[in-house]
């Protein structure tokens, strides 16, 4: 079922890509097919992004709240949530666009795996709608004509580290992919004048001190910026380069779309940032909670009751 659902039809929009794409290159196809996943995914990323954007403008609140909670982990909760709420932010929102983003990175995987041990399954394991392109049919007859480098310079189908020593070309991809994913991570940090590291957190909570859990969070992102690039490399340099040059054009495209949303989106930003503490969606249920009306019913019932009396 996951090779039917997920991987078949990723590996087909690469092929539908590769097949329609004028000189067939490959790479340029990979390119042009990561561009594309991410801009189907761009109405789940931007709203990720805009809620790291608000998280990162609440830290100053979060801070208050602790202040205020004085240590009591369940009013804390309570208070953090109804903050999250009333600012629209869904602390699990991220989850859904990670899960896609993982699922299309096992299906690419899936799918490039086949094309590298056996290069016929480019027709072999397309939609039969593709196999009868043009392109398709010509590899069908000669699949020596399919070109599986970027620009004739990378060998997509080796990694960076084999058997055969280390493949320059495709290193310089795995290292690009790590470099941009340290960038990528680095922009959705937390920011502020106070920034203690984890280890100095971790020594005042060992004395007796209680850790601040909003500390704590930012202390671990600042070190995961580190260790994602690190996993990416050591993860993908023994993979095909294909790969690589998937993650390096995933990680470049998310850098700039998190830019436009994080740099030039300021003003709507600023607005959700700095909204006051009760907002439209609210109101409805602080009125049903106010006491002035509830005194309120009492009131209009005794000028009925003076009526009747007076009929009497």
């Amino acid at each position: 079922m996951f090779t039917t659902y997920i991987v078949q039809p990723i590996f087909n929009l690469l092929a539908l890509i590769y097949a329609v794409l004028p000189g067939h290159n490959f790479g340029l196809a990979l390119i042009i097919f990561t561009v594309v996943i991410r801009i189907i995914l761009w109405p789940l990323l931007k709203k990720q992004l805009h809620q790291a954007k608000v998280m990162r403008k609440l830290q100053p609140e979060i801070k208050r709240v602790k202040k205020e909670a004085k240590g009591d982990r369940t009013k804390e909760s309570q208070m953090l949530m109804e903050l999250y709420k009333e600012r629209g932010i869904n602390p699990f929102a991220t989850f859904p666009t990670l899960i896609l983003q993982l699922v299309v990175l096992i299906g690419l995987y899936s799918g490039l795996r086949r094309v590298i041990d056996n290069p016929h399954a480019m027709v072999t394991f397309a939609y039969p709608s593709i196999q009868h392109l043009p392109w398709m049919k010509e590899l069908s007859h000669n699949i020596n004509h399919f070109d599986d480098t970027l620009f004739g310079i990378v060998n997509l189908s080796r990694a960076a580290i084999g058997k055969a020593g280390v493949y320059w070309p495709a290193m310089i991809i795995v290292l690009g992919s790590a470099i941009m994913q340290y960038f990528q991570s680095t922009q959705l940090l937390p920011t502020g004048p106070e920034q203690r590291s984890l280890k100095a957190i971790l020594k005042d909570a060992s004395s007796g001190k209680q850790a601040d859990q909003s500390e704590v969070n930012a202390a671990v992102g600042r070190s995961t910026r580190f260790f994602l690039p690190v996993m990416i490399f050591f993860f993908t340099v023994s993979l095909a380069s294909a790969l690589s040059l998937y993650w390096f054009t995933g990680g470049l495209v998310a850098f700039i779309q998190q830019s436009i949303v994080l740099r030039e989106d300021e003003g709507e930003m600023e607005a959700l940032a700095d909204a006051p503490t009760k907002n439209v969606a609210s109101i409805p249920e602080a009125e049903l909670v106010e006491s002035p009306k509830a005194d309120k019913k009492p009131r209009s019932s005794k000028p009925k009751t003076r009526k009747k009396r007076r009929k009497k």
